[in-house]
């Protein structure tokens, strides 16, 4: 039976079909988190894609799944951007110090290869530093492997089914900070971070490979403490 606030939830999500911004509200997320000093918090995005697309044509919602898609001929998210296509949701919660978590459960189909699923990205960072935080991204080998990068092994085998993957960041104003990433609750990735920055979650396909680029998203959380 549903309950009024999953109801509520479920009619507050299904405007994303109309919309590219989706506001989520605090304390309904299905997941839970490890320890008592992280709390569930709203969020906000709004949905990347190719240009001169509707966004329609590479997103859509339905049953609580959001499901992204991306070709290697697709055209940047900006006319004037020189980056790879991406349909990604781009959270608007930035932030310079503290403690942030992104979690959720992700699909890939079989084949798909070269897309960054999640990553946070920093902006208003010092000249000569990395873009991102981290980048999880999806390669076609040992029946899927997702890697941090391209050498830092996160989990294989994760072709068509569901998997859970958690982004904890712990973020320093003033030096770097630590991040940590979770395959189904079980700590595989511990690094720091680039160093100071102005940053936020993304998570989509960011797609650096070739063909078509896939991905499926659920039960989405956006932690803090």
């Amino acid at each position: 039976m549903e309950t009024p606030a999953l109801h509520t939830r479920r009619s507050v999500l299904a405007l994303a079909l109309t919309a590219p911004l989706l506001v989520a509200p605090a304390g309904l997320a299905l997941a839970q988190p490890p320890s008592a000093q992280w709390v569930s918090a709203p969020y906000s995005y709004d949905v990347q894609k190719p240009h001169n697309l509707a966004t329609s044509a590479r997103y859509r919602f339905e049953g609580g799944v959001h499901t992204m898609w991306v070709y290697d001929y697709d055209a940047p998210h900006t006319p004037s951007s020189t980056t790879d296509p991406r349909t990604e949701l781009r959270f608007h919660q930035e932030y310079t110090s503290g403690q942030r978590a992104w979690e959720g459960e992700i699909y890939i189909p079989s084949g798909v290869s070269g897309p960054t699923v999640v990553q946070i990205l920093r902006e208003n960072r010092p000249a000569g530093t990395r873009a991102t935080d981290v980048m999880l991204n999806v390669a076609n080998i040992n029946g899927g492997t997702l890697r941090k990068d391209s050498n830092q092994v996160i989990a294989t085998g994760i072709y068509n089914k569901w998997f859970r993957i958690r982004v904890e960041h712990t973020a320093v104003s003033n030096a770097r900070g630590t991040i940590k990433v979770f395959y189904n609750g079980s700590l595989k990735l511990t690094h720091q971070d680039e160093g100071p920055a102005n940053r936020y979650f993304k998570n989509g396909v960011y797609h650096h490979g070739s063909g078509r680029a896939e991905a499926r998203f659920r039960n989405i959380t956006y932690w803090r403490q």
